[in-house]
């Protein structure tokens, strides 16, 4: 890792900004934040969802706010953590329409290696911790590379075709009344979109009219997750709300059953794909107005407790 400079924080952690080298030696814009006193400290490495999204899960106007305050929280509790940019993200460098489900699972290892290998960090006591596509490249991560414990939030355990499917049918039950006649067209439509996305050669391609980054699609879809989870070693703990629309709940009890040994398993009720809480119906439409409330305060808490007490 190359030292980019610090910022003062407040008294009980600290930031530095770091670029980490990829496999292919793209830098990769980081933070590395440290809590109070001296190292070396239990750290971990957060990803984050899918999308072209940032070290704190924010793209664009839609802005997640994940990773400062899980850091802070994280930091209170003695653990260090890193986050970076995504390739074509932030302060990253690179095409992110060009950037394959394999290169950020690739990204994630180099990005774990470079962490253990910090003159901070204990190298025996670093997990990984990822939210949706995140938790997915966790699990990998998990089964594949030395961690010392893992954490899975919002991850699905099924291939990843399935997964978006459910996702599709969770979001087309989400649409408004006037819409509903229009559901057998759009689920047409949607699976001959998936067919094409899957049949593409290309890194990127135009679907609809619109560039996406195909072969990130292609991988995805292709991905299952469940040879992994049955070679984890390591302690688990995987989260998911009780009104996540984008991961079935029902898919913690597959990591418990796949994990020898079993996993620590949390459905939290009222809690959302996007880590907030609602009263209401469970919906993708809620977003926006979801996002102006701060994350789940209790989450990030239990998180971090339970990475304070296993990275030792």
């Amino acid at each position: 890792m190359t030292h980019r400079g610090t910022s003062t924080e407040p008294a009980d952690l600290r930031e530095l900004q770091l670029t980490v080298p990829a496999a292919d030696g793209l830098p990769l814009a980081a933070t590395l934040t440290l809590p109070a006193g001296r190292g070396p400290h239990p750290a971990v490495l957060c990803l984050p969802g899918s999308g072209k999204v940032d070290r704190d899960s924010n793209a664009g106007r839609v802005r997640m706010d994940l990773g400062r305050p899980l850091a802070a929280t994280l930091a209170r509790h003695g653990v260090a953590s890193l986050r970076y940019d995504r390739r074509g993200v932030g302060a990253t460098p690179g095409d992110w329409h060009t950037v394959g489900f394999l290169d950020n699972r690739a990204d994630a290892a180099a990005a774990l290696h470079a962490l253990r290998a910090h003159p901070d960090i204990h190298p025996r006591a670093a997990g990984v911790l990822g939210h949706s596509e995140g938790a997915v490249h966790a699990m990998w991560l998990a089964a594949h590379t030395p961690v010392a414990a893992a954490v899975f939030v919002a991850g699905y355990a099924r291939p990843g075709d399935q997964a978006v499917r459910r996702q599709g049918a969770q979001l087309a039950d989400a649409l408004p009344t006037a819409v509903r006649p229009l559901l057998p067209v759009l689920r047409r439509v949607a699976a001959r979109q998936l067919t094409r996305l899957a049949a593409t050669t290309t890194d990127a391609a135009r679907i609809g009219g619109i560039r996406v980054n195909a072969r990130w699609w292609r991988e995805q879809l292709a991905y299952d997750p469940r040879a992994d989870l049955a070679g984890i070693r390591v302690p688990v703990l995987a989260v998911t709300g009780d009104k996540d629309t984008q991961v079935d709940p029902d898919d913690l009890d597959v990591i418990a059953r796949l994990v020898p040994g079993g996993a620590e398993t949390h459905r939290i009720p009222g809690l959302t794909h996007i880590l907030r809480r609602t009263d209401g119906p469970a919906s993708v439409f809620a977003y926006r107005r979801l996002l102006r409330a701060p994350l789940d305060e209790e989450l990030l808490t239990t998180i971090a407790c339970w990475l304070a007490a296993r990275l030792r």
